[in-house]
């Protein structure tokens, strides 16, 4: 294993087909961010696509849980159904309160990871200190790759990761150039004894927030590497040991260019069912229609009464009416889970799930 270099290196790693690719995959985000953009809530996107990234993430590293689980979960109220659920809604948590610290402060620091990470993890251990943490094969247990060891050099590394990050000067590489150097370098510091994945992939999003490319943060690349995760973690170690860097970038920006236009669909499908609930609400339920029961409905796939109930500030009774007149309208359906009534946008789930199901075969990178 050759020394970690410090970011920028001199190494030239735009080639012809990755700049190519690099036009392919702007054309894909710019095309994103003017959809998301004419979303008339974009909290709603942040709320219901923040899940999926989280789930899909969660599932790289063998957290797996089921949407049903997800959805019966209720972060506010700390209740989740599984270990899993849970795990996955810190994610989405760790994911909404970076992407609000990085709006407000145009910065992604350290401390901003440190947070990230206490919140995926629910503990505060922080960067490592104490030696042995090496990177096995799940299968075989050969150790495939140790990362620095001594805390002087983890933080040395971190720190000059931490200045590439927030200084444009000084190199040229495009944006997503080096949001997949940056995702790589912190992959290889291994700054944490457990959760750098997912903190790693939360930091991905973040970046293209800060660089402006996307100004909510929907582009999530988790499903994609999922789906290609043996060729992941190849090409992490065939930069590490050969420094091929070109098969990592054309790798990562297939995933930016298809998980955007992926995600295209998926916010146009949202946009079209959210008019067709409010139009036929308000045609047919005048009296309890308003534009924030429409977005309750698509923040939350299972909503419930008590969701109602706190965000349109109704009475417990008035929130049920509210709820089971959509049912009667067919645009929500009810089901008694465990010991509480949940109301389902079957529209909005199948859709999530039928995207999902769309993407599998397009997902392979070879």
């Amino acid at each position: 294993m050759s020394k970690i270099p410090f970011l920028p290196f001199e190494k030239e790693i735009e080639t012809r087909a990755v700049l190519k690719k690099l036009a392919q995959a702007h054309r894909a985000l710019a095309e994103l961010k003017g959809v998301a953009t004419g979303m008339p809530n974009q909290n709603i996107l942040i709320s219901t696509l923040s899940l999926q990234e989280a789930k899909d993430s969660s599932a790289i590293e063998n957290i797996i849980t089921t949407h049903d689980d997800l959805y019966r979960s209720d972060s506010a109220a700390k209740e989740f159904l599984t270990i899993a659920a849970k795990e996955v809604h810190n994610y989405a948590e760790a994911l909404r309160n970076g992407f609000e610290q990085v709006k407000q402060t145009g910065l992604l620091t350290l401390n901003d990871i440190l947070v990230i990470h206490e919140t995926v993890e629910e503990n505060d251990a922080g960067f490592r200190k104490l030696p042995g943490t090496e990177l096995k094969n799940e299968q075989t247990g050969e150790v495939i790759y140790t990362p620095p060891q001594h805390p002087d050099e983890i933080n040395t590394l971190l720190a000059n990761l931490e200045h590439f990050i927030n200084n444009d000067e000084g190199c040229d590489w495009d944006p997503l150039t080096r949001m997949a150097v940056i995702h790589h370098q912190f992959e290889t510091i291994h700054p944490f004894y457990d959760g750098n994945g997912r903190t790693g992939r939360i930091i991905n999003i973040l970046y293209l927030v800060k660089q402006g490319m996307l100004e909510i943060p929907i582009l999530y690349l988790s499903r994609y590497i999922n789906r290609n995760k043996t060729k992941y973690y190849e090409l992490l170690q065939t930069v590490r040991t050969y420094e091929n860097w070109e098969a990592w970038l054309l790798y990562l920006l297939t995933g930016v260019e298809q998980t955007a236009r992926q995600t295209i669909e998926l916010v146009t499908g949202i946009k079209k069912l959210m008019q067709h609930h409010k139009h036929q609400i308000r045609d047919e339920l005048p009296k309890i229609y308003s534009q924030d029961l429409i977005n309750n409905l698509f923040r939350h796939p299972y909503t419930k009464i008590e969701f109602v109930e706190l965000e349109l500030r109704v009475h417990r009774n008035t929130a049920a009416k509210y709820l089971d007149a959509i049912v009667k309208l067919g645009l929500l359906s009810k089901h008694r889970l465990g010991k509480e009534n949940y109301y389902i946008n079957e529209a909005l789930f199948n859709l999530l799930i039928q995207v999902s199901e769309l993407s599998q075969e397009e997902e392979v990178f070879t």
